[in-house]
């Protein structure tokens, strides 16, 4: 069986009825960022059922336009924390936050594919996409400044990195929730976040839950409020694709707000970029300091179009000394930073989805040797170790939740692309 074979076998393996759970038991819902990227890897192959992936999230959708990090279609007593300690109340369970908002552009990739017949669907789609970008700039960047924050670790889609460890001390460790590691029945302890971490995750759950999930209220009450560089580039990437969604099926009003948010967004990305670091850095919106951790993300605003040459030159010579040291590139945590651990979530492995945004970061300005290059490596270690959830840099052994849907996805992107050049 090709590697293709495997990558749709896998995808058809986790659907659950119109939706993609991550993997088996470790994680039983539909997650956020995960079913834009699947949405991706379907379009490869079915856009039919590509859109019923973005439709399914878009059911999720709060009335204030927030796309939810989980989405509970379905009851599962695998993973914890279930509807029951979110307390959202929603006709659909869902959780109280957000994740990297990726949607756009998955739905902007489909599109492009996309027959006349399926334009009904993407035109709704699209509303839901306009929706979930108009909260952000409103929740969650409510003085305008250009940079949005997150207000809880699992917001960032990296949960355990580093870069939160200063931040997140705020955060108490007490909650009135029981805590169980439902994770550990599935992965070694060794490659997941530590107990200190979940009793700081749940503390501010709870925290939330009691003020209702309201976003003026968060905003006031958090003790966790980072500007995470990975979130701002995906987002200024997707309101570009919104931006080109809203040709077809917006209105100028609607066109001339995207580029508004686009351009505050861009001023507020240059922000983040240290030139004493030589890559881009999230800021801790407490402290207002700069969070001195280099990180994967880092490269993520390669994704836009207002990365500067001189950043694109540093973040290529980034890449290369980590090539240099024989290393999978690229390390979530990179070598030398304080924390990172080649086997711990976001502390040092390597991911496929983040693999994949970074290079075609490199490839819009250009650099592509750097994408190519990026891009085998990934597929290289996906035909090595499997359809894993992450890989440690150090050894390539694959790590975490096995049949991973996002990394079946990521193949499949990489893969088309390779058939495409040989064509």
């Amino acid at each position: 069986m090709s590697l293709a074979e495997r990558a749709r076998a896998i995808l058809a393996a986790n659907d659950r009825g119109g939706y993609t759970v991550p993997t088996d038991k470790l994680y039983p819902f539909q997650w956020n960022w995960d079913s834009a990227f699947v949405a991706m890897g379907f379009a490869t192959f079915d856009i039919d059922r590509a859109l019923s992936e973005l439709e399914a999230l878009m059911r999720g959708q709060w009335a204030d336009g927030m796309i939810p990090q989980i989405i509970f279609h379905q009851p599962a007593d695998s993973y914890f924390p279930g509807p029951d300690v979110w307390r959202t109340h929603h006709a659909i369970p869902t959780s109280g936050i957000t994740q990297p908002p990726v949607f756009a552009i998955a739905l902007a990739f489909v599109a492009e594919r996309a027959g006349k017949d399926f334009e009904p669907r993407i035109s709704a789609l699209y509303r839901a996409a306009l929706a979930y970008h108009r909260w952000w700039a409103r929740a969650r960047d409510p003085g305008q400044r250009g940079i949005v924050a997150v207000l809880h670790n699992w917001e960032t889609g990296r949960d355990n990195s580093p870069e939160w460890d200063a931040p997140f001390a705020r955060v108490p460790q007490t909650t009135t929730t029981a805590i169980v590691r439902r994770d550990l029945s599935h992965i070694d302890a060794d490659m997941r976040p530590r107990d200190e971490d979940y009793r700081r995750y749940i503390h501010l759950v709870d925290r939330y839950a009691a003020l209702r999930w309201e976003p003026a209220a968060l905003w006031q009450s958090a003790p966790f409020k980072v500007a995470d560089i990975g979130i701002n580039a995906i987002l200024g990437a997707a309101e570009e694709a919104l931006g080109a969604l809203a040709l077809r099926f917006g209105s100028s009003a609607e066109r001339d707000e995207i580029a508004g948010r686009r351009a505050r967004l861009s001023t507020g990305l240059s922000d983040l970029w240290s030139e004493t670091s030589g890559i881009y850095l999230s800021r801790d919106l407490i402290s207002e300091n700069l969070i001195p951790i280099r990180v994967s993300a880092g490269f993520l605003p390669l994704l836009t179009e207002t990365c500067p040459e001189h950043a694109q030159r540093s973040l290529a010579r980034h890449l290369d000394r980590i090539l240099r040291d024989e290393l999978l590139p690229i390390p979530s945590t990179l070598p030398g930073e304080a924390g990172f651990e080649p086997k711990r979530y976001w502390r040092g492995p390597v991911w496929a989805v983040v693999n994949y945004l970074i290079a075609r970061g490199f490839e819009r300005h250009g650099l592509t040797d750097e994408a190519a290059g990026l891009k085998q490596a990934t597929l290289n270690a996906i035909r090595d170790a499997g359809f894993c959830e992450y890989f440690d840099p150090t050894t390539r052994q694959g790590l975490g939740g096995g049949t991973f849907s996002w990394t079946a996805a990521i193949a499949l992107l990489i893969g088309e692309e390779r058939l495409a050049l040989a064509a």
